[in-house]
């Protein structure tokens, strides 16, 4: 079980979002995280610098490898040091909202125009090309 207190897993995971959203998500003082990003180029370190969830995943390890005691404890620790990061990243990130949502569809029917009637006093069928 794990041998910490409820204030480490908690510091940790707040390192752990705000390491991830400095890389991810800011340019940091003297653009530091920029250049980061920059030099990461398109490859498997730049898709990574791109992705909030993936990025969490790397920077969780070895804060979890650090506050963990055993092997085991480690293991559990780095996933949910993840995800607490994710949480924190869903609860804060900016969603830009709307100012007035779009009017709703109208729909309107057209009344049927009237059956014409044969010299027997019966519907007649009309003749709609379109139909046939």
């Amino acid at each position: 079980m794990f041998q910490g207190n409820l204030v480490t897993v908690v510091v940790a995971v707040l390192a752990v979002w705000r390491a991830t959203h400095f890389f991810f998500a800011e340019d940091g003082p003297f653009d530091v995280s920029v250049r980061v990003r920059r030099l990461a180029g398109l490859g498997f370190f730049g898709k990574l610098l791109d992705c909030f969830y993936c990025l969490s995943v790397w920077i969780a390890a070895p804060v979890a490898w650090w506050i963990g005691n055993h092997w085991e404890e480690r293991l559990l620790l780095w996933p949910a040091l993840s995800a607490g990061a994710i949480l924190l990243e869903r609860l804060t990130e900016q969603r830009p909202s709307i100012p007035h949502p779009p009017p709703p569809a109208l729909w309107q029917e057209l009344p049927s125009p009237p059956a014409a009637i044969n010299g027997h006093g019966q519907e007649e069928e009309q003749k709609n090309g379109m139909l046939r």
